[in-house]
């Protein structure tokens, strides 16, 4: 066993697990006493082997010259209560910003513990929603691809969006968290730009230790933003389009890491698909901004992302499609064999993955 492992076996037994089998993490790890970069990290690797051990040893897994993109989007307290026209509770999921200030949004039921189920017809509370503090929301079409919760909307609002989302807004959850926890436990260290409606999970096991242990052993980060919408948690649906930006230096330096032969290592599902928007054919990355529309698959494959650092996605995930086309179906399926049975904890407040096929 590797100096790094820590045996599977040793996670907590007596965890309650989903009808999938899997160990649902219903709160941050700061409430079962560990810090951020305290959660479990099962690496695997291209030669076949699984070493468990915890995200702060994330340093000596990784080799001076590999090249951390990280994703700077901070997350909005993107769920806000309404009522609908005929005096129905709404709960609405403000998922994506569009041009001309109108949105793309979510509409849910109210269900136990403050939390909400899928998923409310538009139709059915439509036109108009009155919203928190005087603001509406004018439902204008759905969404083609929605299955009706989806709906493209206009809002009023009675001063400048930030300001009424933090008075009004709280953050994005579903029914394995079934308490209410504050949005700083669903940002990231590298959270800069607000506006992705739920976290940008993978990098929250990052601390500043582990960033500064890292660029002390030549490591280096760089940065780019997409914007995520809301995951379909319950429809596993795959995801549709997201806005980006990719700077020119970001750029420049994954094209320099993999000339030199380091390892682009995507921290996020988010950053892979912005990376493989921007890169050639030849996987060469151009600096970009826009909206992307790429559903990485294995058919697709990847392009300019050699690992990947992710979290643990239910069985029927569309984000498994990604994963497969970075690491191979069957490095994937000996991962999460081994997260099941060691007990990985899943979703955003879970255990990581790292992935260096």
């Amino acid at each position: 066993m590797s100096a790094l492992a820590v045996p599977a076996q040793s996670v907590e037994a007596s965890e309650p697990t989903d009808a999938d089998g899997v160990v649902e993490a219903n709160e941050p790890p700061e409430a079962r006493g560990l810090p951020r970069d305290g959660v479990r990290l099962l690496a695997a690797h291209g030669d076949g082997r699984l070493e468990h051990t915890r995200f702060r040893r994330l340093p000596d897994l990784l080799v001076p010259g590999d090249l951390l993109v990280v994703n700077t989007s901070a997350t909005l307290p993107a769920a806000v209560f309404a009522v609908g026209a005929s005096g129905e509770d709404v709960i609405v999921h403000l998922s994506t910003r569009l041009p001309g200030d109108l949105w793309l949004i979510e509409l849910r039921r109210p269900a136990a513990g403050g939390v909400s189920e899928p998923w409310v017809d538009g139709r059915a509370v439509g036109p108009t929603l009155e919203l928190p503090g005087g603001a509406t929301a004018e439902l204008l079409a759905p969404w083609a691809r929605g299955e009706g919760r989806l709906w493209f909307a206009a809002l009023a609002l009675p001063e400048p969006f930030l300001t009424w989302l933090h008075r009004h807004g709280r953050p994005i959850r579903y029914g394995y968290v079934p308490r209410a926890w504050p949005l700083a436990m669903y940002q990231t260290v590298f959270a800069r730009e607000p506006g992705s409606a739920e976290m940008p999970s993978a990098a929250r096991p990052f601390s500043h230790q582990v960033v500064t242990e890292l660029v002390s052993r030549g490591v280096e980060l760089a940065p780019l933003v997409l914007h995520t919408g809301v995951s379909s948690a319950e429809a596993h649906e795959s995801p549709y389009p997201e806005p980006y930006r990719v700077p020119i230096t970001t750029a420049r330096r994954v094209n320099e890491a993999q000339a030199a032969g380091g390892r682009v290592i995507a921290v996020g599902t988010t950053v892979v698909r912005a990376l493989e928007t921007v890169a050639d054919a030849d996987g060469v990355v151009h600096p970009g901004e826009g909206w992307t529309e790429l559903v990485v698959t294995p058919t697709r494959g990847v392009r300019a992302v050699d690992g990947l650092i992710t979290g643990w996605h239910d069985p029927r995930a569309s984000h498994l499609q990604l994963l497969e086309a970075v690491a191979g179906r069957e490095l994937l399926d000996r991962s999460y064999e081994a997260a099941r049975g060691g007990g990985y904890r899943w979703h955003e407040f879970g255990d990581s993955h790292l992935l260096l096929p």
